[in-house]
């Protein structure tokens, strides 16, 4: 038996057809590339199958990027998806594409004649439990990724289950139960899009920068502990996704539509659905109104009983300046937290503050808005907006602040223009996540046995070698911005002035 696993092991290893003298000249090859206008040709050599789960906004953007990079035969990708959705884009581009449900009691009738051993499952569905589809996955030896880790349908909605069962935070700690099982086994790369996923690459990059600028001389740090030090080092107290989507439509918003730039069922479920959720930095000295730590687990996230799109907080992005951005749940929240703690003697000296700051389209705010007017019923239409786009862009980075120089951002700009030279059937916001879906893809080819594995654990200069080319301009700002540079003097302020980075100072009341 272990003659045979050894062997087999060394088959799954060379799934991907690298030599290491052909990775070091693809390697140079690239960054070559990346100095010289960002040229998108590389390939990676793949034999197994692949198949995609779910083929929305997300599963059809990533498709012609699949058959850019990674060469295998078109017969040996596969879509099984709820509807029709994307069918015209799969025939067009010679892609088998299957109408098939799937549900907690047929999902391994389903999947188990259209995956063996050395294939690729790329679940992008929604309402189909990630945890259910790893440990099939594991069973087999298939390669796995997701962009979020997702339960059945009527988990997020079930009034009988507590907020902490239907978080964010909780499905983590289930995925997270099951990792140490997984070690050696076939890869399976969780929540790997644009956030949760490339944030956090950004994040490393983004210490890297400040550390640079600020003076203090380090290596790239090695480990989880390495990594969590230097953030301490640098005094990072409180870290936002801060995300501006400017994407404006040549017609207005649809009165009973809810318009949106990426999965509409996604958005609802994580904004109206479940509660407000934050990694909690051991900085702060104000508990929020209605917060609470959930009673299991790593301990790094707190939750306000209130949905994310409810709770605006001021943040600040290069381009658009200060703005408001809805606290929306989102794992990276809790796992960019929890991935730099430092503890002593099992108890957190440091944690940062960490939480989503997300100021979505127009037309996704005014859709929010009559949802919430109709006691958060999702309206009958939903509408990914795509063709229509006549401008704007996705301004997607992380927002370090407390160090030396105050605050920093650094991330992705990528107008509407910009991406439809890059790649065909997405907008800005859904490029985003398709370029991370193919880093995630690639770095688990090259990397096959590492079991459950989070964006925090990755190599963060592998991923943005390989998404940087689909981000239009990647910008590092430093900013003198903090959330107490408001005008309150004709109405009562109850902020913290000793203290800028205070959660309580970011929340807008």
């Amino acid at each position: 038996m272990q003659k045979r696993f050894l062997v087999h092991t060394y088959w799954m290893r060379n799934k991907c057809v690298y030599t290491s003298k052909m990775m070091a000249r693809a390697r140079k090859k690239r960054m070559r590339s990346h100095k010289s206008g960002a040229k998108r040709n590389f390939q990676i050599n793949f034999s197994g199958r692949i198949l995609i789960v779910g083929f929305g906004s997300i599963g059809q953007g990533v498709l012609p990027l699949i058959l850019r990079h990674i060469k295998l035969p078109r017969e040996k990708i596969s879509i099984i998806t709820a509807d029709k959705r994307g069918r015209y884009i799969a025939r067009k581009e010679g892609i088998r594409f299957e109408i098939k449900p799937i549900t907690k009691d047929n999902y391994e009738k389903v999947l188990k004649n259209r995956v063996r051993a050395g294939d690729f499952l790329v679940n992008l569905s929604v309402d189909v439990s990630s945890l259910d589809l790893i440990k099939f996955c594991q069973d087999r030896d298939v390669l796995y990724i997701d962009t979020c880790i997702e339960p059945w349908k009527g988990v997020y909605d079930n009034p009988s289950l507590t907020i902490s069962e239907r978080s964010n935070y909780g499905l983590r700690e289930n995925a997270l139960a099951l990792k140490g099982a997984t070690m050696g086994k076939a890869t399976a790369v969780i929540a790997h899009g644009a956030n949760p996923g490339i944030v956090s690459h950004f994040v490393k990059q983004a210490l890297l920068n400040i550390a640079r600028k600020v003076g203090v001389r380090t290596k790239k740090p090695r480990d989880k502990k390495e990594w969590a030090a230097l953030m301490r080092k640098l005094g990072i107290r409180t870290i936002h996704i801060a995300e501006y989507d400017s994407q404006v439509a040549s017609t207005p918003k649809k009165l009973g539509r809810f318009e949106n730039t990426w999965s509409v069922f996604g958005f609802y479920a994580e904004g109206i659905n479940q509660a407000c959720e934050l990694g909690w930095g051991t900085h702060e000295k104000h508990w929020p109104e209605g917060a609470s730590r959930h009673d299991f687990g790593c301990g790094a996230g707190i939750y306000l009983d209130r949905p994310g799109a409810k709770v605006l907080v001021r943040t600040w992005t290069p381009k658009h300046g200060t703005f408001l951005g809805r606290v929306v749940t989102h794992n990276e929240s809790i796992s960019i937290a929890d991935y730099f703690t430092v503890r002593e003697r099992g108890k957190a000296v440091y944690r940062p503050t960490v939480h989503y700051a997300y100021r979505s389209c127009d037309a996704s705010i005014l859709s929010i808005e009559e949802c919430l007017g109709q006691n958060s019923v999702l309206q009958e239409n939903q509408h990914i907006l795509l063709d229509e786009i006549v401008s704007g862009m996705d301004e997607l980075g992380v927002l370090l602040m407390g160090h030396k120089k105050g605050a920093y951002w650094y991330g992705s700009q990528l107008t509407i223009e910009e991406t439809r030279k890059l790649a065909p059937y997405q907008n800005a916001t859904g490029l985003q996540v398709t370029a991370a879906v193919l880093g995630g893809m690639v770095w688990a080819m090259e990397h096959p046995r590492e079991g459950i594995v989070e964006a925090d654990e990755i190599d963060h200069e592998r991923i943005m070698e390989i998404v940087n080319p689909y981000m239009g301009k990647m910008t590092g700002a430093f900013t003198d911005w903090t959330p107490l540079k408001r005008d309150g003097a004709l109405f009562a302020d109850e902020s913290d002035a000793g203290d800028p980075w205070q959660f309580k100072n970011f929340l807008f009341t």
